[in-house]
């Protein structure tokens, strides 16, 4: 029997290119998305159907898992990809946009992974895969909001798949760099005139970034390796300069990294 992916945040990136690779490679994929009439291209795959999923949406979420284990019989395999990031000065940010990125990008994840834990547990195995970051082990500017619900995503990962291999579900962080996806037209960028000077330098340096930077079909692959991968290994880097950026950070003192991280990102900024 062909084995089940459910995907969140299929609609675009780094989601959709996972759902077309998981699909051609004979899988039985659930692409799961706020907004289903965005996802209907999708549907000319083979053993490919489009559920509609908001991961703040409890309701949604049970009735995503349900719909997907009566159209295959079973979930083998869940992707927590759906997130977005807010992005500029931590001061120019209000509560609301804050909590909106903590309940997407952490309590998401959390919501989904709780509501599929019981099929999981009930069949005596399963495989959950988070889409994390290089971000959520180093940062940069501008970025702590993102780098603190990746840093809290990789905290939650890391400590659940002790309590869950006993149960033979596996606990796997995707990892990714600078991906060239519509992930950087989708970020949320916040200034005040205080920090202009930095903030819009700063923030194009990181865009530029994503100019030479691969495709999503790059994770996508690492998608297909972690889902397959029957070890208990719990991260896999990939794409661009991230595995070298993370192998960089454990190599070097703090001070030596910021210094690397400064001179990239600070690049043609006035002090």
């Amino acid at each position: 029997m062909s084995k089940t992916i459910l995907i969140t945040g299929a609609s675009t990136g780094i989601g959709k290119l996972t759902a077309i690779y998981f699909s051609q490679k004979g899988w039985n994929v659930s692409a799961t998305m706020r907004t289903i009439e965005k996802g209907q291209d999708l549907l000319k795959y083979p053993n490919l159907k489009i559920f509609r999923l908001d991961v703040t949406d409890d309701n949604s979420i049970r009735q995503a898992i349900d719909s997907t284990i009566l159209a295959f019989g079973q979930i083998d395999v869940l992707f927590n990809n759906a997130g977005y990031a807010l992005v500029g000065a931590f001061e120019a940010m209000g509560q609301e946009q804050i909590k909106k990125q903590f309940d997407t990008n952490v309590f998401g994840v959390m919501n989904v992974t709780k509501a599929i834990l019981p099929h999981f547990r009930g069949n005596k195995k399963g495989t959950i895969i988070n889409t994390t970051s290089m971000g959520g082990l180093i940062t940069f500017p501008l970025y702590s909001v993102y780098h603190s619900t990746k840093w809290a995503l990789e905290g939650f990962t890391e400590s659940l798949q002790f309590e869950l291999k006993p149960f033979n579900i596996r606990m796997k962080n995707i990892e990714p760099g600078a991906i060239r996806t519509e992930f950087e037209n989708a970020i949320d960028y916040f200034s005040t005139s205080e920090y202009d000077n930095y903030t819009s330098r700063a923030h194009q340096n990181m865009l530029d970034n994503y100019k030479t930077a691969p495709t999503a079909e790059i994770v996508a692959k690492k998608v297909w390796h972690a889902a397959n991968d029957t070890s208990y290994r719990l991260r896999y880097a990939v794409g661009g300069q991230g595995p070298l950026l993370l192998f960089m950070r454990w190599l070097l003192p703090l001070s030596w990294f910021t210094k690397i991280v400064t001179s990239a990102v600070e690049k043609g900024i006035k002090q």
